[in-house]
C-alpha cells in the first residue's frame, strides 16, 4: 500500500516510510475542507441527539494565517456527522444551518452552546428540519438571560442530580426545569437551570456556576 501511495523509500533497508500524522492531517485538510468527516461521516438517522460545537485545529496555524476553525456535528454516541471550516472573515453562527442542512433530523434534538442560541437557528431546526433544539443561554444574550434568571424557580418541582469526575475535577450538577409559554424565543416550551458545583482535585478549590438551557421539547 505504501508503495502504491508513493511513500518515501529508505534505500538502506529497502522499506517504505509512512508519512507522519501531521503530514496526513495537512493533506486531508488541503484536499477536503471538511476533513475526514466528509469522507467517513456518520449519517445521524435514528440518533437521539446531535451536538454542534466549534474548535480551532491544533497545528493548523501557518505564518500569518490563523488557525483553521472547524464547526463539527456529532451524534450522542460520539460519531462525527459532518465538519465545516469556518471562513476567516465570519464565525460559527453563519455556518450552523449549512452544517446540518444535508441531513434528515426529524425528531432529533440538536444541542449547541451559547453562541448558537439564535432565533434563526431555532426556526431552522423546528420549522425546516422538523427537529428539536436545546440551546445554552449565558450572558452573551443579556435580555434573555435576565428573563430566565427571574423565572419562579422556587416553584420548580422537576429536579435532577448528577455527579461525575474527570478533567481533574469532581462535579455535581443540580438541574431544575420549568415549563414556559411566554418566553420571547421561537417555539420555547421549557427552561432548565443547571447549577454546577466543581471541586479541583489538584487544589481543592470549589467553584459554582449557573447556566440555562432552553428547548422546544415539552415535559
Amino acid at each position: 500500500m505504501l508503495a502504491r501511495l508513493g511513500a518515501r523509500l529508505l534505500m538502506s533497508l529497502n522499506v517504505r516510510i509512512a508519512p507522519s500524522r501531521s503530514t496526513i492531517r495537512r493533506i486531508v485538510c488541503t484536499v477536503c475542507s471538511g476533513g475526514l468527516a466528509d469522507l467517513s461521516g456518520e449519517v445521524p438517522v435514528g440518533a437521539e441527539s446531535v451536538a454542534a460545537d466549534g474548535k480551532s485545529a491544533r497545528g493548523s496555524r501557518h505564518g500569518q494565517s490563523p488557525a483553521a476553525h472547524l464547526l463539527t456535528a456529532m451524534t450522542s454516541d460520539g460519531q462525527t456527522v459532518a465538519q465545516l471550516r469556518v471562513p476567516g472573515k465570519t464565525n460559527e453562527i453563519t455556518c450552523f444551518a449549512a452544517l446540518l442542512d444535508p441531513f434528515d433530523l426529524v425528531g432529533t434534538v440538536a444541542a449547541a452552546d451559547a453562541l448558537h442560541t439564535q432565533r434563526d437557528h431555532a426556526v431552522f431546526l423546528v420549522e425546516v428540519k422538523k427537529a428539536h433544539y436545546a440551546f445554552t443561554v449565558k450572558k452573551n444574550r443579556p435580555a434573555l438571560h435576565e428573563r430566565l434568571c427571574t423565572l419562579p424557580w422556587e416553584r420548580a418541582t422537576a429536579k435532577f442530580y448528577d455527579r461525575s469526575q474527570g478533567h481533574g475535577r469532581k462535579e455535581t450538577r443540580v438541574i431544575q426545569v420549568l415549563t414556559v409559554d411566554d418566553l420571547d424565543f421561537p417555539h420555547a416550551a421549557q427552561v432548565a437551570r443547571i447549577t454546577r458545583h466543581r471541586t479541583s482535585l489538584k487544589t481543592g478549590k470549589r467553584t459554582r456556576e449557573t447556566v440555562y438551557v432552553i428547548t422546544d421539547l415539552t415535559s
